[in-house]
């Protein structure tokens, strides 16, 4: 008798087959990562912007490439989440990074006041979010004012003045030397408000420079204006938050901290008195949320 042979083919268990990455999906996480970089678009507003927002929550594979776009491009993704958007900062090497130096020439041509628009950075981030708890908390919403910043870091000046003169230390250094003079000094010389025929702010202010980071916080969709009273009223947002939690390890900002500030509802500032601490040692490129030079 002939013996039946199976000659049938031995099954094979298939593995999990990986969906292949298309161009389509390249081109959409590309297009998530470009909605990120426009700070002022709310994806509640925008029905493809809140699509791609989901899919990236939704979808791991799509999340890692556009991660990884965002990666290539240089930048550093904070936070994916429907009240933040997709939330990118720049990295130090990146094209898209803003530098102080930069700033500060766009604003005035003295290159001493590099020191007085990263004070004023470092003061509104500061006001905005004086506790730790607030930088925790995701509901937590900052106000400041313009008056407010400049009347803060007057006082702030006024203190680190004092500590100074009690420590026997020179308060007056050679004025041709900008550069060798802490940026507590320099502010402390500079006029609050100054004069002009028509009641503008001068740019070289105090009260002008503030202005003009707040302005440019706005612009970049890190603070939102709510009202005229004390020189501008602010509020902050998601993508502030998440950009000073990113920065909250900045050594200046964090012995700006230690003078005690306590904003109160109109942004007027105050100090408390503070332990003794090391005097600041602010640097021209120290503001947020730029990247040194």
């Amino acid at each position: 008798m002939n013996e039946l042979v199976d000659r049938s083919e031995p099954e094979v268990v298939a593995a999990p087959a990986t969906a292949a990455v298309t161009p389509a999906d390249a081109a959409d996480a590309a297009r998530l990562v470009a909605f990120g970089l426009q700070p002022k678009l709310q994806a509640a507003r925008d029905q493809e912007y809140a699509e791609l927002l989901r899919r990236y929550r939704e979808d791991p594979a799509f999340a890692r490439l556009a991660d990884a776009v965002a990666a290539g491009l240089g930048l550093i993704v904070l936070e994916v989440s429907p009240r933040a958007g997709m939330a990118v900062t720049a990295a130090e090497d990146s094209v898209f990074a803003v530098r102080m130096g930069d700033y500060a020439r766009r604003t005035s041509a003295d290159g001493s006041d590099r020191f007085l628009h990263g004070l004023a950075h470092l003061a509104v981030a500061a006001m905005a979010f004086p506790r730790p708890e607030d930088l925790a908390d995701d509901g937590y919403v900052g106000r400041v004012t313009v008056n407010g910043v400049e009347a803060f870091v007057r006082q702030a000046c006024r203190r680190l003045e004092e500590r100074a003169e009690a420590q026997g230390e020179n308060t007056d250094p050679v004025s041709d030397a900008p550069g060798l003079e802490a940026a507590w000094r320099i502010w402390m010389r500079r006029s609050a408000t100054g004069a002009t025929k028509d009641a503008r702010r001068p740019a070289g202010s105090t009260t002008g420079i503030v202005g003009k980071a707040v302005v440019f916080l706005t612009d970049s969709g890190f603070l939102q204006r709510t009202g005229d009273d004390n020189g501008g009223t602010y509020r902050t947002t998601a993508r502030y938050q998440l950009q000073v939690r990113d920065m909250a390890g900045n050594a200046a900002m964090a012995e700006l901290l230690e003078l005690g500030v306590v904003p109160v509802t109109d942004g007027t500032p105050t100090l408390l008195p503070a332990e003794d601490t090391d005097d600041l040692d602010l640097v021209a490129d120290a503001g947020l949320p730029f990247h040194q030079s």
